[in-house]
């Protein structure tokens, strides 16, 4: 099994599973790898560390093993990539990971509506219909409509992996 470290043209990182390096750029080629935020199929492999598993951790002084990380607290041979970076690094990760966390807080708690989102918006805000959490499509006309009214819209957009069936 090969881990690879992968980049959309937009700076979004994440991580793809493959048989052989021969997997991945079959599934490159075809198109049927994409970036889990945006979507974009324009996805190139980042340089990564060899991760070498030498076994489960040892236990170290005072606590529990921990994977990858040396008795001088350096990260070792096992160490993700990033255990090494500095933090200002690792911060469009971190706002990638709030970011994804944020869109399933919306998916779990809200009710998609698709194509009828402006007009279920509308029965809503003018007490036609119970209040609920909302989702679901907006033309442009449509959202700046919406907002005319006085009717409080947020474009979000849902990495399209996250639209169907979560497993």
């Amino acid at each position: 099994m090969k881990v690879l470290d992968l980049q959309c043209p937009a700076s979004h990182v994440f991580e793809g599973w493959f048989g052989s390096e021969d997997d991945f750029q079959g599934q490159l080629a075809r198109g049927l790898i994409e970036c889990p935020v945006c979507g974009d199929k324009q996805v190139s492999k980042k340089l990564t560390a060899a991760r070498l598993n030498f076994g489960a951790g040892r236990a170290q002084e005072g606590g529990a093993a921990q994977p990858g990380a040396s008795s001088g607290g350096q990260p070792g041979p096992g160490a993700s990539p990033s255990a090494a970076a500095p933090a200002a690094e690792g911060m469009p990760v971190a706002m990638q990971a709030a970011w994804m966390k944020a869109v399933r807080h919306v998916m779990a708690n809200t009710e998609d509506v698709g194509e009828r989102f402006a007009q279920e918006a509308r029965r809503i805000h003018y007490g036609e219909s119970e209040e609920r959490g909302i989702r679901g499509q907006a033309s442009p006309e449509e959202t700046r409509e919406l907002l005319e009214e006085g009717i409080g819209v947020l474009p979000l957009p849902v990495p399209k992996g996250m639209k169907g069936p979560l497993q």
